[in-house]
Parts: C-alpha cells; structure tokens; sequence
C-alpha cells in the first residue's frame, strides 16, 4: 500500500462546484489515487456544521460514477476538525486517499528494510517562495561573478 493521506479541499459557498468533483474522479480514474473515504463538510453562514457522502448529491452522480469510497473511516471528530478550518458560508471536500502512483516506490523502500519515517505537506505557496528566492540568489551570484 502507498502512503495514504487525509487531505481538506476547502470552497467558498456552500455547494462544491462539479468540476472540483470532476477532478478528483480523474485522478481516481488515472490509478494515481485510490478514494479510501470522503465526507462533504458545510459550515453555514450562522457557523452550523452539516455532513453529507458525496453519493448524496444527485449533481455529482456523472462525476463520481464507478469511484465510490472503499470504507467510511471519516466521521464526525473529522469534520469539526476540518470545519475548524472552514469561513461561514463555505464547504469543504475531506479525501482520505492512497496514493497510488508511490505505492511501488514504498514496496521497494520496505523490501530494502526500509520505512517511511515521516511526511510533511509542503504549501504550494512556499514552494513558490522558495523558488523565487534560488532565481534570485543564482542571478544575484551572476552578476557579482560578471
């Protein structure tokens, strides 16, 4: 099995839009996740939390047709948690999902004894941040070079 991951795609309103449905089906479909679990959170512009299967919303039956989750392990601590996260007035799409596409990585880590020891999830913002800050060093240190 491949590292499995709980991930919390927050949107404004409280409705998910068809295409972020879409999405996930299509990464599902591709084989490089596999959709252990979902929940659909809402928090209502008075703060109310609501919990909702996608399977529920008619809307997303084209998008989610043959993908449904394997087991329900999300539950309700879950979702306060996740809508912790959220603003009044918007929802959220949990995923518990495996990734598929590292899964032969980590059979070959474990079969050499070794063990995934750790992960961190690295914002794509600070990758940016990140990125922009080596292009500027490496230009800086060319032109002193000059």
């Amino acid at each position: 099995m491949g590292p499995v991951e709980c991930v919390v795609l927050a949107f404004p309103g409280e409705r998910l839009k068809v295409a972020a449905v879409t999405a996930v089906a299509d990464l599902r479909r591709a084989g490089q996740v596999r959709l252990i679990d979902s929940l659909v959170v809402v928090k209502s512009v008075s703060g109310e939390v609501s919990t909702s299967e996608l399977v529920e919303y008619e809307e997303y039956d084209e998008a989610t047709a043959e993908i449904g989750p394997e087991i329900n392990l999300l539950g309700p601590q879950d979702a306060e948690e996740a809508a912790e996260t959220l603003e009044p007035g918007s929802c959220a799409l949990m995923l518990l999902v495996e990734h598929v596409w590292a899964a032969r990585a980590v059979d070959a880590i474990r079969e050499a004894g070794g063990r995934i020891a750790g992960s961190v999830r690295v914002a794509p913002e600070h990758v940016d941040q990140a990125r922009d800050a080596y292009r500027e060093a490496v230009a800086a240190d060319s032109a002193v070079r000059s």
